[in-house]
């Protein structure tokens, strides 16, 4: 097994999780985070609010997404780490499967890894743009 597969390093950590959710391994992503995890998708996000659990953020975020899009993605392209701190620049791409109407926005992700494990994720994106393509 690679280093990087293994690594505690808040930034190796994350990377890992992007790296699953864009695979759509739920296993390996539920593996990044902590048994208490905190994780917030913003307010005026289609699935707005806090999860708590490994199991909870994947059925309550990565399931529901994939009923409502084609191919959501978060493209992680910037990391600036802090101690425990991590945020991540990225961009979500898919395709609103009812509307079919695309959806590129940029985000950023807020990250706190302890232990090898992300405890908190808090997300900011122009829901606006996200909610347009929902909308016929």
């Amino acid at each position: 097994m690679s280093e990087f597969a293994t690594s505690p390093a808040p930034a190796d950590v994350v990377r890992r999780q992007y790296l699953a959710s864009a695979a759509g391994d739920l296993e390996a992503l539920r593996a990044t985070l902590a048994p208490d995890v905190e994780w917030t998708e913003m307010a005026g996000f289609p699935l707005a609010g806090t999860y708590r659990t490994p199991d909870g953020v994947t059925a309550n975020v990565m399931e529901q997404l994939g009923k409502d899009w084609d191919g959501w993605t978060a493209h992680d392209d910037t990391y600036v780490v802090d101690g425990e701190n991590v945020v991540v620049l990225a961009r979500y791409t898919a395709v609103n499967k009812a509307t079919s109407k695309p959806v590129d926005v940029r985000v950023a992700h807020h990250f706190v890894v302890r232990g090898g494990l992300i405890v908190r994720f808090e997300q900011f994106v122009d829901t606006a743009l996200v909610r347009d393509a929902m909308t016929a």
